[in-house]
């Protein structure tokens, strides 16, 4: 036996945690997509990133909370994109207007997570296990439309009489709502009528003069 025939196998290298939670995440965005909340199986979704359910769980504890982690993802992505096109706008009006259009395109655009969202939102209601994961993401998302009002009316010294925190809950549901509406009748709420119901209720909330 040669020296070469004694030694062991090398092992094989670790996959490091945040890639593995990458990659379970973007599975599950495939997954639920296609299959919905309520038919998606943890196992599906980590045989499709390559691992074991064992994965999951030890990544992100249940299926409940590996859902809310991929929504809390993305609405992170959605406010660093809104956030960043008010920021350079100039003013009021043009801040609110690419703000109600960022937002009127992922409602039209991305059906599927809009909907996927109100599906776990109603289970919540039901299940206490999903409802500790959606109360706190609800809260954040909130949060998230109203530190976006409150940046638009820092940003151009608009004098408002509504609280952030109470346009961030008239903005959440608003757009929760238009999401509902978008997928029931899509021919009829479209892109553009999306948008005028965003951009007519931001400038109700700041004062602003309609858009002609």
């Amino acid at each position: 036996m040669t020296d070469t025939e004694r030694q062991p196998p090398e092992p094989t290298p670790r996959t490091p945690r945040e890639e593995v939670r990458r990659r379970l995440l973007t599975a599950a965005a495939r997954v639920f997509a296609e299959r919905g909340y309520a038919d998606s199986r943890l196992e599906d979704i980590a045989r499709a990133a390559g691992f074991t359910k064992g994965a999951v769980y030890s990544n992100f504890g249940s299926k409940q909370a590996l859902f809310g982690a991929l929504l809390g993802e993305r609405a992170d992505t959605e406010l660093a994109a809104v956030t960043a096109e008010i920021r350079n706008a100039g003013d009021p009006a043009a801040a609110a207007a690419r703000a109600a259009r960022l937002v009127a395109q992922r409602v039209v655009g991305d059906t599927g997570r809009g909907q996927l969202g109100l599906e776990f939102a109603a289970r919540a209601a039901r299940d206490e296990e999903t409802r500790a994961v959606v109360t706190p993401l609800r809260r954040a998302q909130r949060a998230a439309a109203g530190q976006v009002f409150a940046e638009v009316v820092e940003g151009g010294g608009t004098p408002t009489a509504v609280r952030p925190e109470l346009a961030g809950l008239i903005l959440h549901c608003l757009t929760n709502g238009l999401v509902m509406e978008h997928g029931a009748d899509p021919e009829a709420i479209g892109t553009d009528v999306v948008e005028e119901a965003l951009s007519t209720v931001i400038a109700g909330l700041l004062a602003l003069p309609p858009n002609d």
